[in-house]
């Protein structure tokens, strides 16, 4: 049973992780401009959002 309860949790962090990342992909250019934002910090900010 935990490990179908560890599988649900990974699965919704999971989707979580993908949700975050495509908005911050979704910003205006100019906003990421400002904020230094490409694709792989975006990555990184988004796991450390989601996994800590």
């Amino acid at each position: 049973m935990k490990t179908l309860v560890s599988l649900a949790s990974a699965a919704r962090k999971r989707a979580e992780y993908r949700r975050t990342l495509a908005e911050l992909d979704a910003l205006p250019a100019k906003v990421k401009a400002d904020l230094d934002l490409d694709h792989d910090r975006a990555c990184a900010l988004a796991r450390d959002a989601i996994y800590g």
